[in-house]
């Protein structure tokens, strides 16, 4: 495991214990049944995605041709994005224990029906569990387009400096074309070899863009496919980007004793998002990132369950624990996206006088 965990972010953890009794959490948790799976809860989840799914297809089939159909492509970037937050709950063995099954849920929700590479996405988002803002072994910081470290930006010139500069304002733009990079991500992962059953998710992602591409020239003009497709499209990934951005981003720099810790690892360097029912769904969970991290199997509606339990354990070992409301969270990413690019600003500032 890499020790050199700079995080993105620079805040102090001095006074936060090197270790945390995470075994006892873990002991407590199993006494109170919060692993065991919630076969009902995910049935119905499932079957609500599928009809919303077949609700919007059939709905764009009876307003063939209308511009009214463009508040479908809206509802359809929802509905994805919620069939997304199955197959990540799937993924991490909260829907089914077994193997198969599992995988069959993932290649289900995320290859035929979104269009995503299910076995791509496993490998990076275990990645992502067991290094959190690691800058050398977590996939969803290493430098891109963001970058979410000042020594990450420094090196940048020409465009990507550019990029850098203006990255705390181009964010939420940027998210508009998320839902394409990950479509993008996974043809490209399936094309090399190292992916199991790659042929298989191929073909799956053959289906899903085939029939997308039908459900289109069946139901819309040239034009109104055009904006059917960016709207959905540009929705589904800032829904999605909305989703994932303030769990980890500007959380702060860990000890390399506080890394190999497994309970500090996860809960120094993620953040939940307040809110009650509501929030629980449009986020999917996610905005329990704490409990999530600190015990990824937990089906998702046991995780509102777990979250006193958690925040009680880490006010008895001083283990902060960091909440934020939606405004605040994304505030946070911005404010932090700008610091990053802080040094470039300055540097172009000094040499156009």
């Amino acid at each position: 495991m890499s020790t050199n965990v700079r995080s993105t972010s620079a805040r102090s953890t001095a006074g936060i214990p090197a270790t945390s009794g995470y075994a006892d959490l873990a002991r407590e948790i199993r006494r109170l049944g919060l692993q065991r799976r919630r076969p009902g809860f995910y049935t119905i989840v499932l079957i609500a995605n599928l009809m919303t799914l077949g609700g919007v297809v059939t709905a764009m089939a009876f307003l063939r041709d209308s511009w009214w159909v463009m508040l479908l492509a809206v509802a359809l970037a929802i509905v994805s994005a919620q069939i997304g937050f199955f197959g990540h709950d799937a993924g991490h063995h909260q829907v089914a224990r077994r193997r198969v099954p599992t995988r069959l849920l993932g290649l289900l929700n995320a290859n035929l029906l979104n269009g995503l590479s299910y076995g791509w996405w496993i490998d990076k988002h275990n990645a992502h569990h067991a290094h959190p803002n690691d800058l050398e072994a977590d996939p969803d910081v290493l430098p891109g387009i963001l970058v979410f470290d000042a020594a990450q930006a420094a090196p940048r010139t020409g465009a990507a400096a550019w990029l850098t500069r203006h990255q705390a304002a181009l964010f939420f733009p940027l998210l508009l074309l998320e839902a394409l990079n990950l479509h993008v991500s996974s043809v490209r992962a399936l094309l090399k070899p190292g992916i199991r059953g790659r042929t298989l998710e191929l073909a799956l992602l053959g289906v899903h863009f085939g029939g997308y591409t039908a459900l289109l020239i069946t139901t819309t003009t040239w034009l109104q496919a055009i904006v059917f497709l960016v709207i959905h499209q540009g929705l589904l990934g800032v829904y999605l980007g909305c989703s994932f951005a303030p769990n980890h981003k500007g959380m702060p720099t860990l000890t390399a004793a506080q890394t190999a810790d497994p309970l500090l690892r996860q809960v120094l360097t993620s953040r939940n998002v307040r809110g009650g029912p509501f929030v629980d769904f449009v986020l999917g969970g996610l905005n329990y990132q704490i409990e999530h991290h600190l015990f990824p199997s937990m089906p998702r509606p046991n995780l509102r369950k777990a979250q006193p339990v958690v925040r009680s354990f880490c006010a008895l070992h001083r283990v902060p624990y960091a909440e934020a409301s939606a405004f605040t969270s994304y505030r946070t990413v911005i404010r932090h996206l700008r610091d990053v690019g802080a040094d470039l600003r300055n540097a172009r500032k000094i040499a156009t006088r």
